[in-house]
This record gives structure tokens, sequence and C-alpha cells, in this order.
């Protein structure tokens, strides 16, 4: 079975000189329809509730987020790193009723939380 860090290296692979001429010749913006198509696939997958193909679905926009990812690295943007330790980050600051003293009792609670720090931190943006 193949790690993430495995699967890292191969999409770099991918884009190296030594890579597929297709891969090392994406863009983001060449990459929007495929996203597009994927995540429909992944909707496709979830209505039929087809597990197995939701698990392939799945891989396929993970695979984007990664090409992307390796785009961004190559420019010195960012790396998937940045992105994994972005959403964790999100994900802890925005659950203080998970990781902090705040209670929430019901979904209501929960996304009127997540929307009040989500509506904080946009504020907070220059």
């Amino acid at each position: 079975m193949y790690t993430f860090h495995e699967l890292t290296d191969i999409i770099e692979k991918l884009r190296s000189e030594e890579g597929c001429p297709w891969d090392r010749d994406q863009t983001y913006e060449s990459l929007k329809p495929c996203l597009a198509d994927e995540t429909q696939e992944v909707f496709d997958a979830i209505d039929n509730q087809d597990m197995d193909n939701l698990c392939e679905e799945l891989g396929d926009v993970l695979m984007l987020v990664l090409l992307n990812s390796q785009i961004a690295k190559e420019q010195g943007a960012f790396t998937i790193e940045d992105v994994i330790d972005g959403v964790s980050r999100k994900m802890v600051r925005r659950h203080p009723h998970v990781f902090g003293g705040v209670k929430a009792e019901s979904q209501e609670e929960c996304l009127d939380l997540w929307n009040a720090i989500k509506a904080q931190e946009k504020a907070e943006r220059p």
C-alpha cells in the first residue's frame, strides 16, 4: 500500500523532466476543468451510493490537489505541507467546541460558531 509521502513523490516525478509531458505542461488554469469534472464524479458516486467509485474519485480529487500544490512548490508559492498546515489550523480554530473550552450541543450551534469565526477571520484580513 502506497503512503501519502510516496504519492507526493509520484506527482513530483510526473512533473519532472523525466516525467509525463501532459503532467509537466499543466497549469492552475488548465487543471480547472479537470477539478470540476472530478468533483462532479464525486457527486455522482455519492448519489449512486457507489463506495468503490467514491474512493476512486476522491483519489482523483486528491491527485489534483497534489498536482496544483506541486505547481505552487515549483513556483515558490507554497507546498502541500503548507496546505496541510493551513487546513489543520483552520479546523482547530473553527472547532473551539472540540479543541477549546467552548460548548456547542447542536449542529446549529456548531454552524453558528463556524460562521462567526469565519466572519471574524475575513474582517481581520487586510
